[in-house]
Formats: C-alpha cells, structure tokens, sequence
C-alpha cells in the first residue's frame, strides 16, 4: 500500500486510468462501514483507491470541526490489513488553496432536510467529492447508504456535468442493537448510547407499520417523532421521500424510504430505511 501526500504525484498515476478503479472517500477514523466499502471495491475493481480527508468546507461554525476524530496510524493500518493499492492524504492547502473560490452545488436538494439545519453542508460535499473525482478519476466510487441524501445528490452531480465516475451503493453496517455505525458515535456516554438506538427502533416501527398496513406518511412520521422523543433524543426531522428523488410522500409504496435525523445529548446522527 502506498500513502500519497502530493496532488502532483496522485495526478501522475495517468496509468491507473486505464484500469477499473475503485475509490472511497472518507474523513477517516474508519469503522466497519468504510471497510465495507472497501471490500467491495477491491472485489470488483483492479486498483482500491482510499482518501482521508476531513473536508472543513461541509462544517458549519457551530460543528465539530475541531474535535473530529483523527487516527490515521490506525486508519492506515486498517486499510493495509484491506489490501488497498493507494491512499490519498491531502491536506487542506492542498484541496483549497488561497484564493479558492469555485463551488459546486446542487440546488433544490441540498437545501432539504439535512440542508435546513446545515447550510451550505452539501456545497461543501459537492466541492470536495468533484475535485477528488477530477484527481483520481476512478471508474466506480463506493459509498453507504446512510447518508442517503448525500448520495442521491453526488448521484445527480455526476449525471449533471458528465463525468462518467458511477457510484456503488452499499448498505448501511450496523452494530448488534441496530445502531448505524458511525465516527461519531465516539462521542457518545454509555447512557447515550443506548438513547441512540431510538433511530432503528425508530425506523424498524415504521417498516412494521407499514407490513401492517399502514400507508399514511404522516402517522408513521408523528409515530416515529414520538419513539424518539420518548426516548430522549431530540428530532432534527423524520420524513418520508420518494428515494428516487427524495421528493414527499404522502401514502408509502415501493420507493419509500424513511430519513431521520436527530440529536442525542451534542451529537447529532443519522439514519434511514426503506419502508416496503
């Protein structure tokens, strides 16, 4: 495994183009759903590109920018048990150097949902996702599906200007008790943690509901605002979209996918779970 600091030298890889590329990119501090990611990568393309990269673009002033966590000696260690070929490591000069001011953006979507409570947070992904895809040009990019808004918009950048970079979506990894796995459920206390769980009882009620027969969106959003408050977490939102465009629903068919977003305690996590 090779570790590539330079954009210079990640640029001189002209030779991979030829290759079936697959990349990941990540803020590190890596857990078994960015490894996930990793093996299907490296099952189905010739070269697995990973880069560490916690992009300060997509933080807002009030977030955890600064307390993020970081262990690349761990990240790079997981990475080549994995059999990854390269790792990119830029640092922030590097991907916004002074007198950056170009950014991309998709409009309508990323002002929804998690846009509301953190603008500006998908310009940031966009800017970032584009410049590491011009980089490294891989065939195939990896990512989960549990930032499911993310990854129908970086879906919509790469149809809208062209590229011809396909994303893979994988399903979300979760912990025994149901919990998405995530960096930040570092910051979470042992009562916290369990609080945390409210999400996929959350959600696992809904789909219930709905094999039930239960097709209002709203009763199964009021339901699900209920369970989780009760159990202490505190909303951000809970919607149901149509998961090819995350546009509303109001009666559950095939293509409903529950979004919840919501804080316990500081931290703020995400989930979601299609619903038929």
């Amino acid at each position: 495994m090779k570790v590539i600091k330079s954009l210079t030298q990640m640029l001189a890889l002209c030779h991979l183009q030829d290759a079936k590329v697959g990349f990941v990119p990540t803020m590190g501090y890596l857990h078994e759903g960015h490894l996930s990611l990793v093996d299907a990568a490296k099952k189905e393309c010739n070269v697995t590109i990973v880069s560490i990269f916690v992009n300060p673009a997509q933080f807002g002033p009030q977030e955890d920018l600064a307390n993020y966590p970081r262990d690349l000696e761990r990240d790079l260690k997981l990475l080549e048990e994995r059999g990854v070929d390269y790792v990119f490591f830029p640092d922030k000069t590097m991907m916004y150097p002074k007198g950056f001011r170009t950014w991309v953006e998709v409009s309508e979507l990323s002002d929804l949902l998690c846009g509301v409570s953190r603008p500006g947070h998908f310009r940031g992904v966009c800017t970032v996702v584009l410049k590491l895809v011009n980089i490294i040009k891989p065939r195939f990019m990896y990512m989960g599906e549990k930032d499911f808004q993310q990854l129908s918009i970086l879906r919509i950048m790469l149809k809208d200007l062209n590229l011809t970079t396909q994303i893979v979506a994988c399903p979300i990894v979760r912990e025994a008790d149901g919990l998405a796995k995530s960096s930040r459920n570092i910051y979470l206390s042992a009562q916290e943690r369990t609080i945390a769980t409210s999400l996929y009882r959350a959600l696992y009620q809904a789909r219930d509901s709905v094999n039930q027969g239960i097709l209002d969106a709203h009763a199964l959003v009021e339901n699900a605002i209920t369970l989780l408050t009760q159990a202490g977490a505190k909303p951000d939102y809970v919607a149901i979209v149509d998961a090819r465009d995350l546009s509303e629903v109001i009666s559950i068919d095939s293509h409903s996918r529950m979004l919840i977003a919501a804080f316990v305690g500081k931290t703020r996590l995400i989930d979601n779970m299609m619903l038929k």
